[in-house]
């Protein structure tokens, strides 16, 4: 595992890619340097041919707690100009987790909390321990949860959202899992192997497919009803002309064959 300074870990093994956050005594919180860091290596594992999986994590039993203090009193002096650059970086980190190339899992121990769970919220997959709890706690300090609801309402029902944005109330996994927020809930002793082999599953399969799809979550959204299907249409035909593709219907129909 490799120590970037930068407050992260860098780990792969074979085409899993993992990135741990890694100021555990201040439970992974977030400042500037570490958003652009965590924005770059994101922006870098998109392309990268020899990665097919990501995964966010957190050191020390916790994932993410939102920034960090002493960002939180450097932000508190910034000008209108200032505030808006930053917060432009912000949205960049999670846009580039949300439209990576390749699917993202938050692997979440412990707190995921405030722009902590904007991040787990822009990932593909959540997989929680049990001891996880989730909560967006800007309100409590005359903030606003506004980047990160966007993320949030695509996972939830607006009743959920504005139930955990208005409130600030955390909630434990087994809740983030009913309401649709997480994917997977598991022993805290079970869910790195969980994780891992989650991502084998996926690196398993046709990458091109995978890339695919999730170009088209990204894009589809933005559109109207019929030109979504035009665009389905336009996509499915692309799908067919891929190497992956057509050695996969060669192999199912040959299999139906025996």
């Amino acid at each position: 595992m490799t120590n970037n300074n930068s407050g992260l870990l860098i780990d792969q093994t074979g085409g899993t890619f993992k990135i741990t956050l890694n100021r555990p005594e201040k439970r992974n919180s977030l400042d500037d340097f570490m958003i652009n860091k965590l924005t770059e290596t994101m922006e870098s594992v998109s392309t990268d041919a020899s990665v097919s999986t990501v995964i966010l994590s957190g050191a020390g039993g916790n994932f993410c707690s939102g920034l960090y203090l002493d960002y939180l009193r450097k932000i508190s002096e910034f000008d209108i100009l200032q505030n808006k650059i930053d917060s432009n970086s912000f949205k960049n980190l999670l846009m580039s987790i949300y439209n990576c190339r390749k699917p993202v899992i938050a692997m979440v121990n412990g707190y995921a909390l405030a722009g902590g769970c904007g991040i787990a919220s822009a990932c593909d997959l959540i997989v929680a321990s049990e001891d996880a709890q989730f909560g967006y706690t800007e309100v409590k300090i005359g903030f606003i949860p506004a980047i990160v609801m966007g993320f949030l309402l695509k996972r939830v029902t607006e009743t959920h959202a504005k139930d955990l944005l208005l409130t600030s109330k955390f909630i434990t996994a087994e809740e983030a899992l009913r309401i649709g927020f997480v994917n997977y809930v598991k022993p805290k002793g079970e869910i790195e192997n969980f994780t891992l082999q989650l991502c084998d599953s996926l690196n398993r399969l046709p990458q091109s497919s995978l890339e695919l799809t999730k170009e088209m979550f990204s894009n589809l959204s933005s559109m109207s009803f019929e030109s979504g299907l035009e665009y389905a249409v336009n996509m499915n035909a692309i799908t067919r002309m891929t190497e992956e593709c057509k050695t996969g219907i060669s192999a199912f129909l040959n299999k139906g064959k025996k």
